[in-house]
């Protein structure tokens, strides 16, 4: 078994049948378990054990799946190699050695080693599609709105959505279906009727004949030579099936990763808040382990206790994104990039729905680099941030993404990824399912 591929094992029975009856199913570690615990891979939540279900663990229990554990993720779902989990990093099954992509790195590593049948993840800039990259298995992040948010311990509320993994595009898809559909409790979400009796893993043919691939050509430069190689050879057994491509132009991807960032990063500051000690997570005194720290709140001096709690509970890269967050929100900043990340977004959006009038799909590769060794991004942030240049324009537009595994080079899993038009989940579903 895989180093740290769960944070807690713990069986969770579901239904005696439904379509997933017999099938193991590890679950991410940011979405809440009745009566296990999630801790979101942070210290600030270590032995929280939430008093509901989300809605997604709810329809899997219905389904009949068996939940075999929470799953390995960057704290707060915040990263891309699983290595700023406060438990520890974890190992790549499909390379030893290197990184298995994040936040939800522990997800995909659990099907990938055969420790689960199928698992859900988070994706708020690309943490299911890196991650099935990474790990040579598919992945899907459904469009915003398609599946539920509730129980989901929020990063950034206006880009994530939970997906699923799995070894195949047919079982993703099936999985797709028990998750997806309108929630109650969720005010985001709606119900996207599907024709007749289909469902998504019905659309799972492969058949790709007369099918539209549009190519950004933004999307290729940068990336590694031997990434390119295996994605051209992707499409071109694309092309054998009967498809064709023609490259398209998305400018304003530009600018997609800082928008991103300065957007995940102010929802996150304001997200994170909560977890002062007090209505949330560990007190200063549980994080240190030091029983007298309570006396400065008792004190009264509630601003250096949360000051403690908040520095002891949080890791270095949650402590950087809360602090670029909120200076991105205070006053003076708000306009300055704030806002002008808000403008960038619209035009990202209005790029892909212009591409996608005249193409199907679009495709690049998921990661412009295989993955990363174990260790290697983690003194340069930056390089980690900039790994999500093909990932992250996808969640400012709202739009439905997949990655399949597309080969090798070195040795080293490539992933495609496909992008469609909104709740155009079925038509990315019957594309992957040609290579997966």
């Amino acid at each position: 078994m895989s180093e740290n591929i769960f944070i807690t094992e713990e069986r969770i029975d579901g239904a005696d049948d439904g379509p997933l009856s017999g099938t193991t199913v590890a679950v991410k570690d940011n979405i809440s378990t009745a009566g296990v615990a999630t801790t979101c891979g942070s210290k600030m939540l270590e032995g929280y054990v939430p008093p509901y279900d989300a809605t997604v663990v709810s329809r899997l229990k219905e389904a009949g799946a068996t939940i075999v554990g929470k799953a390995n993720m960057d704290e707060f779902g915040m990263g891309s190699t699983t290595e700023t989990s406060y438990f520890g990093a974890t190992d790549n099954p499909a390379a030893p050695g290197h990184v298995p992509g994040g936040s939800s790195g522990g997800s995909a590593a659990a099907v990938a080693a055969g420790e689960a049948d199928l698992a859900l993840g988070s994706d708020t800039g690309g943490s299911v599609r890196c991650p099935a990259a990474f790990c040579g298995v598919v992945g899907i992040k459904p469009t915003y709105g398609l599946v539920s948010r509730y129980g989901l311990v929020a990063y950034a509320n206006s880009l994530e959505q939970i997906g699923p993994f799995a070894n195949t595009v047919e079982d993703a898809a099936t999985l797709l279906d028990v998750i997806a559909g309108d929630d109650e409790h969720d005010a985001t979400t709606r119900e996207v009727p599907l024709e007749g009796d289909e469902s998504y893993a019905d659309a799972a043919t492969g058949d790709v004949d007369g099918l539209q691939i549009g190519v950004p050509t933004e999307l290729l430069e940068g990336a590694d030579e031997g990434v390119v190689e295996t994605f051209w050879d992707a499409i071109a057994d694309l092309e054998d099936r009967g498809a064709e491509y023609h490259e398209v132009s998305l400018p304003s991807v530009e600018h997609a990763v800082e928008a991103y960032y300065v957007i995940a990063m102010s929802e996150a500051s304001s997200n994170l808040a909560r977890f002062d000690g007090v209505r949330y997570g560990l007190s200063a005194g549980e994080a240190s382990g030091d029983e007298s720290s309570g006396d400065s709140a008792a004190a009264g001096n509630w601003n250096e206790t949360f000051a403690r709690t908040r520095k002891e509970g949080f890791g270095d890269e949650v402590k950087r994104r809360i602090l670029l967050g909120t200076y991105a929100l205070s006053a003076g900043y708000h306009d300055k990039y704030y806002k002008k990340a808000q403008d960038a977004r619209a035009w990202v959006k209005q790029d892909f729905d212009e591409a996608l009038e005249e193409a199907d799909v679009l495709a690049s590769p998921t990661m412009p680099v295989p993955p990363f060794e174990l260790g290697e991004s983690l003194d340069d942030p930056l390089q980690m941030y900039l790994a999500d240049a093909n990932t992250v324009p996808v969640n400012l537009a709202d739009l439905p993404a997949i990655s399949v595994p597309a080969g090798e080079t070195d040795g080293l899993p490539v992933g495609l990824q496909l992008v469609g038009p909104a709740f155009g989940e079925k038509r990315l579903i019957r594309a992957a399912s040609a290579l997966a």
